[in-house]
């Protein structure tokens, strides 16, 4: 009945399962095992008493094992223990129980800000080594939770927790609609945008002072390895996709049309390629190829096999008729993408096809 806005999440254990939220308010596990996709169980934003911002659900639901996490734009953060089955007649089944549920934001946030947007628009990233989740909000505000007591079946009491609780806060600034990303180090890719929903005077000199992509240590008392400025300050201006770890290098889009490749070791910006429109996707990079699109309609793919050599050539460019906000999926040499064009569009080599 609404947007589906967050990505579609798949059970990677192999239960026929669909994990995914909308904007009209509910989170749904839904069984596709029967004759019709069916609504096994939902959750709605609205019914915690404590919602802030919003009640969309923008993020891919995280499942880990027998476990569902997800950040709400309600500003709340979950985690379910699913208890997934089959019953007698082989069909799917799950019965979720809550097990911890905190709040993305905290009073220093907004004495900081002097607004209330702090909805949670990105989806979980999990450090399975450390055993922490790490999420950000629109506020700036950059956590890590560890979950590994709930992870075990225990759920989260705040107050009596030893092994979980919240080990990292950082705030940024800004808005991070962007995913984290966690290099094999422990260390996190954020990228950060401006605000367009309120004024924000009081984070300005934040904005500027840390540039919108940054390398974050969470062990050390000041987490910033390094930061670089791709975006522009204007609202809405900045990084609004996920930025992809290749190799040595970052890529990360800026949301006035293009994208920029760092060096992840010093943070270096090593060179820019710039487009014609808004890029709101997140780039791809697979077997030396970089895929992104654009809100013109080109979905482009750059040859980036030597990155620290320089701008990379653009190997070529399919106009798909709509603006492209979706990042591409690939799969067995076809890449998969939507677009506002109203369809799903599968791109191959026709002589493989």
């Amino acid at each position: 009945g609404d947007l589906a806005k967050g990505s579609a999440t798949s059970d990677a254990q192999g239960y026929p399962l669909y994990y995914g939220g909308s904007r009209d308010n509910l989170l749904r596990v839904i069984a596709l095992d029967r004759a019709t996709p069916t609504v096994l169980w939902s959750y709605d934003s609205r019914s915690n008493p404590h919602r802030v911002w919003n009640d969309d659900w923008d993020a891919a639901p995280l499942q880990v094992g027998d476990y569902l996490m997800e950040g709400s734009e309600n500003s709340w953060f979950y985690v379910w223990k699913l208890n997934r089955r089959y019953d007698a007649s082989g069909l799917v089944q799950v019965n979720p129980q809550l097990m911890m549920e905190v709040p993305g934001y905290d009073s220093q946030l907004f004495a900081s800000i002097h607004d209330q947007d702090v909805s949670i628009e990105n989806s979980v990233a999990y450090d399975a080594a450390r055993g922490v989740v790490y999420f950000a909000n629109s506020g700036g505000l950059v956590q890590g939770w560890d979950v590994r007591d709930v992870l075990a079946g225990h759920p989260y009491v705040p107050g009596t927790d030893v092994y979980h609780g919240r080990v990292f806060r950082f705030w940024d600034g800004d808005d991070t609609d962007a995913s984290i990303v966690i290099d094999p180090q422990g260390d996190l890719i954020v990228g950060r945008k401006m605000e367009e929903n309120v004024h924000r005077p009081s984070a300005f000199a934040r904005d500027h002072q840390i540039g919108d992509l940054m390398k974050l240590d969470p062990t050390r008392p000041d987490p910033v390895v390094w930061s670089v400025q791709l975006g522009g300050f204007e609202p809405d201006g900045g990084i609004l996709g996920t930025p992809a770890l290749s190799g040595r290098v970052v890529y990360a889009p800026f949301t006035e049309g293009g994208f920029g490749a760092v060096s992840a070791a010093t943070g270096r910006l090593m060179w820019t390629v710039h487009f014609q429109s808004f890029s709101w996707g997140s780039p791809v990079p697979v077997d030396g190829v970089l895929l992104l699109g654009d809100c013109t309609g080109l979905l482009h793919a750059y040859d980036i096999s030597h990155p620290f050599a320089g701008p990379p050539r653009e190997l070529w460019q399919v106009d798909l008729g709509g603006c492209i906000e979706s990042t591409p999926a690939v799969w067995h040499g076809v890449v998969y993408v939507g677009s506002r064009a109203g369809a799903i569009y599968g791109i191959g080599d026709p002589k493989k096809a």
